[in-house]
Order: structure tokens, then C-alpha cells, then sequence
């Protein structure tokens, strides 16, 4: 059991990354009067600990800065790809600090985070039982400080057969748009795949998609093939794995990013379709990171034809996103969305993320923003529980 709940009337705001060795990323501290202490968040991130190392070193100590008064931080929002934060970015941030007093401390996850503080809210990316462990100390010592989001919850995210069995639970009422997922087989390693492959290929065709079972996030999780072939199958050579069938989808896929009760749905370019004229000219498997070969091979994309694509209804995406968040008790996720090439109204969820580079939804900074402000509110109130306990499927 997670207790998230608030302490005061304070206000929290984001922190993701700051990119060491920018100028931009550095934090810019300020007086003001021992009165106006504000808010301090917390946020970590799985593998941003370089990132963190550099910021306390431009400020000092953890323990200096959570006695500060006033203490700004640029934001950003897994811009880790990127030389600098945008000026864009850091202005809007400056902006949502300026107008809702925010402290926003990083803090270093070698150390325990019952230790670093006093701290008001606690956002996080880090995942694995020690950090379960501190969490739930950090919780029973501080029950007033709101926990974002159940560790217990993210994890089942974590697991490609688990994720898609969230789908499944969803309650969305009946209509004329039908909610699916993929079929799909796993397998313990390769060579237990190559024995079963007749089986595998009778019941979910060619091309096939192949998954590592885990999708936490490492390098090792986004190592994903198409396979066209029973030639690629016996290409393979991994543990754990995700065979999926692939769906034509018009080569458009509906990413719906949900920020507590806000939701967004917009569209990016896919996987091109494979049809069967083209499959039989495809051979053993192609890596995701080459698939600008394959729209080559397929010609893909023809001009204006993703512009005229039409959205999903809206109240259809609404309705699954809300589910979606009852079901795993999570408020910062985003699930990735196509439609079936055979049948436009068989929507198919293929992944579901916790905590997505929002940065390319328009207006994110204001969105997060008002979420955090609204679920202290909502607590502050006791309107909303946020302790949540996780049963076993």
C-alpha cells in the first residue's frame, strides 16, 4: 500500500532532466523571506543520475538546498537527446515557477530518501525493491506527502504480457467502436521458439513482431524486429521474448497522452502496411531502427495521405483513457494506439507507458502544472484517495 496524500496548501511542479554540461540547465537561486518557504518536489528518474551528480554540484549540497528559501530550477521533459534545453522550455518553466512559488530538488537515489528533505511530494521514475522499500518507509514516516505514482502499479507496465492484460480488464461500454490487442506468444528463449514455430506461424501469420518480454525503459527493452520469415524466426537469438502479430494499420498510429483527467490524442507516422505482394519480396528480419528501409521497400507514405487520416472519435478516447486510469491506478501514462487496415472501427492498444516524454504534447507545461496543483487540492479535500492497494491478477 502506497499513501499519497498532501500536507498543505503547496504547490508542486515538474522536474524530468537537466542535461549536464549546459549553461541552460543550471539552477538559479534567489533571497526572499524565511515566511514564503515553498513547495519542495522530488523527482527521479531511472538513469538520469549523471544528470543529477551535475546539479548538485552547481548548487552544493542536497541538504543545502532543501534549506533554502527560494530556489528556481529550469525543467525539462526527458530532453536527454538533446545539447540544451530548448529557450522555449525554460522560459515557459520560469514562467509556472514565477507564478506558483515552486522549489523543485533533485535528489541522489544512492542515498536513502527518508534522509534527504524535508520533502512535500515525491514524483518518480525509478523502479526495482529497494526503491519499493524506501518508498513505503518514506510513506509510513510521512504519510502527508503525496507519492506520484504507486510503484506497484508502474511495474505491471513493466511486463509486455501484463501490460496487455490491462486492456483486457478495461470496462469501456459497448459501441460501434471495438477495443483490442494484438495477439501474441511467449517464449522463454529462441530455441524453444524454433520448436513450436509450425504452431507460432499457423496462428499468427507472417510478418511477426518481436518484443523483449520486459519494457522498463532499458536499451535492452526497445530491441524490437519485424520478422518476415520462417528464415528471420531462426535469426533471433533472445530470451524472454514477445512474438506478436503484426496489423496493418494504414501506417498511422494514435499516441493518447493522459495527465490525470486530461487527455490528448494526437497522430504519428507508423510502420508502414505489409501486404501480401510485398511480404513475399521481404526477407529474414529487419531491426526497428532500419524501418526507413522498409517504407523504401513498401513505398510508403504517399504526400498528403497522413494528413487526411481522421482521428479516433474523441468521447471513444476519453472513455478508454479514463478506464485506463482506474484500472492501473496511474495519473502520468500514455498508451499508443492503431486501427485495424481491415476494419476502421477495431481499435488495438499495443503499448502503454508510465510517465512519457510529454514534451511533444502541445501545452504540456500548464497541463502538468494544473494536475499537480489539482490533485494536492483534491486531497488537501479528501474529494480523492490517493493510497492505493494492488491485488495480484
Amino acid at each position: 500500500m502506497v499513501l499519497v496524500q498532501p500536507q498543505t496548501n503547496l504547490n508542486p511542479l515538474l522536474f524530468s532532466d537537466v542535461k549536464p554540461g549546459s549553461s541552460k540547465s543550471s539552477l538559479d537561486a534567489t533571497s526572499s523571506s524565511p515566511t514564503k518557504k515553498k513547495q519542495i518536489v522530488v523527482i527521479i528518474e531511472e538513469g538520469k543520475l549523471p544528470s543529477l551528480v551535475q546539479v548538485n554540484a552547481n548548487m552544493g549540497s542536497l541538504n543545502d538546498l532543501s534549506e533554502a528559501d527560494d530556489v528556481f530550477m529550469k525543467m525539462g521533459f526527458n530532453l536527454e537527446k538533446d545539447d540544451q534545453i530548448p529557450s522555449d522550455i525554460v522560459m515557459s518553466s520560469k514562467k509556472c515557477l514565477d507564478q506558483h512559488n515552486i522549489d523543485l530538488i533533485p535528489i541522489d537515489p544512492s542515498r536513502p530518501l527518508i534522509e534527504q528533505g524535508p520533502l512535500d511530494c515525491v514524483i518518480h521514475k525509478l523502479y526495482g525493491p529497494d526503491w519499493m522499500s524506501q518508498l513505503l518507509h518514506f510513506s509510513s514516516l510521512n504519510p502527508d506527502a503525496p507519492i506520484i505514482d504507486p510503484l506497484d502499479s508502474i511495474q505491471r507496465l513493466h511486463d509486455r504480457i501484463s501490460m496487455l492484460q490491462v486492456v483486457r480488464n478495461l470496462k469501456v461500454s459497448e459501441r460501434n467502436q471495438v477495443l483490442d490487442v494484438p495477439r501474441q506468444r511467449f517464449f522463454s528463449d529462441s530455441e524453444t521458439m524454433m520448436k513450436n514455430s509450425d504452431d507460432l506461424i499457423k496462428k499468427l501469420g507472417f510478418p511477426l513482431i518481436a518484443k523483449p518480454l520486459m519494457a522498463d525503459g532499458s536499451e535492452t527493452s526497445h530491441k524490437m524486429y519485424l520478422v518476415f520469415d520462417k528464415e528471420g524466426l531462426d535469426k533471433l537469438e533472445s530470451r524472454m521474448i514477445i512474438m506478436q502479430e503484426f496489423v496493418n494499420h494504414g501506417g498511422v498510429i494514435f499516441k493518447v497522452y493522459v495527465v490525470g483527467d486530461f487527455v490528448k490524442c494526437v497522430k504519428r507516422k507508423s510502420l508502414p502496411d505489409i501486404k501480401e505482394d510485398k511480404l513475399v519480396t521481404l526477407k529474414g528480419l529487419l531491426p526497428f531502427s532500419q524501418i526507413s528501409n522498409l517504407e523504401e521497400k513498401t513505398d510508403c507514405g504517399g504526400g498528403g495521405e497522413f494528413d487526411r487520416v481522421e482521428m479516433p472519435p474523441v468521447d471513444f478516447v476519453e472513455e478508454v483513457a479514463k478506464a485506463m486510469k482506474e484500472e492501473t491506478g496511474i495519473s502520468l501514462l500514455n498508451f499508443d494506439v492503431i486501427r485495424d487496415a481491415r476494419d476502421a472501427n477495431r481499435y488495438l492498444i499495443i503499448d502503454i507507458n508510465y510517465f512519457p516524454g510529454y514534451e511533444k504534447m502541445p501545452n504540456y507545461e500548464s497541463v502538468l502544472t494544473d494536475f499537480l496543483l489539482n490533485s494536492m487540492e483534491k486531497n488537501k479535500s479528501g474529494d480523492v484517495s490517493m493510497v492505493r492497494e494492488h491485488d495480484d491478477d
